[in-house]
C-alpha cells in the first residue's frame, strides 16, 4: 500500500489535545483535512507526522512548539488605553479583534488582559508556546 509522501494530497481526521487533556480541535464531526504534503498548509509537525502513514493508518504524534505555532513572542502583545477601543465593542477576556494596520491589513489579536484603563491584546496565535498531542487517521491519499 502507499505511504504519503511529499507531493501527495492527504485527506485526514484528526483530534488535537493539550497535555492536559483539553480537546481544542478534532474534525471527526466534519469532513476530513485535506492538504498537501511539503506545501506547508499546516504546521511543521503535523505534516511531518502524517508523512509515511497509510491510508487508514492510525497514528498519534506530539508536537512541541517549535514545530507548532511557535513560543510565545511578548513583541506581539501590546497594551492601550480602553478609549482606543470603539465604545460599540463589548470587551472581554479571549475575545478576538481584528486591528487595521497601516499597510491595509489587519492582525487578528486576543484580549487577554482587562482593567479599567487598558486592555492587553495578544497577538499570538493562542497555541503559541503550548505542546499539541494529535490523533490522526490517514483516510486517504489522493
Amino acid at each position: 500500500m502507499a505511504k504519503a509522501k511529499t507531493g501527495d494530497t492527504v485527506r485526514v481526521h484528526y483530534t488535537g489535545q493539550l497535555k492536559d487533556g483539553t480537546v481544542f480541535d478534532s474534525s471527526v464531526e466534519r469532513e476530513p483535512l485535506e492538504f498537501t504534503l511539503g506545501e506547508n498548509m499546516v504546521v511543521e509537525g503535523f505534516e511531518q507526522g502524517v508523512e509515511g502513514m497509510e491510508p487508514g493508518e492510525l497514528r498519534k504524534v506530539t508536537i512541541e512548539p517549535e514545530k507548532g505555532y511557535g513560543f510565545h513572542n511578548p513583541e506581539l502583545t501590546v497594551e492601550v488605553r480602553r478609549e482606543q477601543i470603539p465604545p460599540e465593542i463589548e470587551l472581554e477576556v479571549g475575545l478576538m479583534l481584528e486591528v487595521p494596520l497601516e499597510d491595509g491589513s489587519v492582525q487578528r489579536v486576543v484580549v487577554s488582559e482587562l482593567d479599567g484603563e487598558s486592555v492587553t491584546l495578544d497577538g499570538n496565535h493562542p497555541l503559541a508556546g503550548k505542546t499539541m498531542i494529535f490523533d490522526l487517521n490517514l483516510v486517504e491519499i489522493a
